[in-house]
């Protein structure tokens, strides 16, 4: 993959920025490139599931993203990633995806501590799985409040200070 890299021309990578981050915005050098994947371990399941669905598999690979990012300050290229979505895809939808492993790192962190995930030495079966179905409910409840718009609150009588408050 390096030598893919190194053979592309320095205008086939776009600098992108994929989110805002705590000291400022996220950004790299990043190329997009279609290819054909090679090897057993990329052959042996997509041959295993064409033979299922249709009794037959035509020996062709199908072709994939291949998205390398390249530091503009870096020697060489840091990161690469394959990907099956479709061909028209942006880079930019690549790119975000293929970062998202912050999101996905931090959930996992406050399904774990936050929420008890990892409580579960000496369940049952049965209680294993109420026990992570609870937690996971919780973890979608959470990340609803999240992501939900804030609607101001009404103010009503029974929410109001009975004393008026001493600042003008």
């Amino acid at each position: 993959m390096s030598a893919l890299a190194a053979g592309l021309r320095q205008d086939a990578f776009t600098l992108l920025t994929w989110r805002q981050g705590s000291r400022g915005e996220l950004r790299s050098r990043f190329a997009a490139v279609r290819i054909r994947p090679a090897g057993k371990a990329v052959e042996r399941p997509i041959k295993a599931a064409a033979s299922a669905e249709q009794g037959w598999w035509d020996g062709v690979l199908p072709d994939c993203w291949l998205l390398i990012e390249w530091p503009a300050d870096a020697e060489a290229p840091t990161d690469y990633w394959l990907s099956n979505l479709p061909a028209d895809t942006p880079i930019i939808d690549l790119v975000r995806l293929a970062k998202v492993r912050w999101r996905i790192e931090h959930d996992y962190r406050e399904l774990k501590h936050g929420l008890g995930l990892d409580h579960f030495e000496g369940r049952s079966w049965p209680g294993w799985h109420h026990h992570v179905t609870l937690a996971t409910a919780a973890h979608a409840f959470l990340t609803e409040q999240r992501l939900a718009p804030k609607v101001p609150a009404l103010v009503s009588p029974s929410t109001r200070s009975s004393t008026p408050s001493k600042t003008p």
